[in-house]
């Protein structure tokens, strides 16, 4: 019944992704008429270490105009991935796989959302641990501002990712609906990008991601960073350790700012940050410390130096 109602959709209308488009332009713009007509005179508050910080659901042109774009840019560059992935899960699927499991079953679909979700977790957590995959992925937190635009503000290259869906063909899931399963998070994160919404009912912000956990997720603040990895459910965080609740209102972007609305520039810069720390580092290790270390990694003895000692 599924695979009957799916094949009657018109082919570009099947990326769940493709299909929401017309609803996120409509959300953004509410948003954005909200926060004109509601967004307070006097400045939101400063953060803690003096960092200002825009009016709770604020907008501001250029960097949701960035956001946009970058979004726009990463509709074609996914494709391009994705369409890459097809072929080597194409490949997993039809001669690795010990089964293959049928794409008109109800719990097949459900598998693939599940299964999509459970990697994505740890496809995430990578991606703030790792500088390389970092450096791609810092695009998306690289607003100071958190609304529905915020949301479109996507990375232009998610290989890492196309890693860690492998498994799933290899299990037995059609290529296609691993890909579907990924569009279909990525329709529901965009919902957690407002602060337009509170806190929901308790059982819901027990077992799925929301807006409350979400902005936890893009705080620079020290208590905020590196946790709700989740995308759609966030028993994974409460799982594996990786679980804070929303305490205060946290401060969006990056620790360091990336002061630009320049789309190349937000894309690249952290790519360009790691080629100035290994060329400068003085040994293999180093070198390899600054890839692949967590974002922010120093050698002992640097340090040490940057340690300011006592009087």
């Amino acid at each position: 019944m599924l695979a009957e109602v799916w094949h009657a959709v018109p082919e570009p209308l099947r990326d769940p992704v493709a299909f929401a488009v017309p609803f996120f332009v409509l959300l953004v713009s509410l948003e954005a008429l909200a926060a004109h007509l509601l967004e307070d005179e006097e400045p939101a508050p400063a953060a803690p270490g003096g960092r200002t910080r825009p009016p709770r659901g604020g907008y501001e042109r250029r960097d949701a105009l960035a956001s946009i774009g970058a979004g726009a840019v990463s509709v074609l560059t996914m494709s391009v991935w994705k369409g890459l992935g097809l072929v080597v899960f194409t490949v997993l699927f039809a001669y690795v796989a010990p089964w293959q499991l049928p794409a008109d079953a109800w719990w097949t679909w459900a598998i693939a959302i599940l299964g999509v979700d459970f990697t994505f977790y740890w496809a995430h957590r990578v991606a703030h641990r790792v500088r390389l995959v970092w450096a791609t992925h810092q695009a998306h937190h690289s607003s100071e501002y958190y609304n529905f635009a915020t949301a479109l503000r996507q990375k232009w290259n998610n290989a890492h990712e196309l890693v860690f869906w492998a498994p799933l063909p290899l299990l037995g899931l059609p290529p296609a609906l691993v890909f579907f399963g990924f569009s279909v998070s990525l329709v529901y994160q965009f919902f957690v990008h407002t602060e337009r919404v509170d806190r929901l009912w308790r059982p819901v912000e027990l077992v799925f991601n929301t807006p409350s956990h979400h902005r936890v997720h893009h705080g620079s603040d020290p208590e905020y960073l590196d946790r709700n990895y989740g995308g759609i459910l966030i028993v994974w965080d409460r799982l594996f350790g990786t679980f804070t609740p929303e305490r205060h209102r946290p401060t969006y972007g990056l620790t360091v700012p990336v002061g630009s609305t320049n789309l190349l520039h937000i894309q690249t810069h952290e790519y360009a940050a790691i080629v100035r720390d290994v060329r400068r580092a003085p040994t293999l290790r180093d070198k390899l410390g600054y890839v692949f270390g967590p974002p922010g990694w120093r050698p002992v003895t640097a340090a040490l130096a940057e340690t300011p000692t006592s009087a």
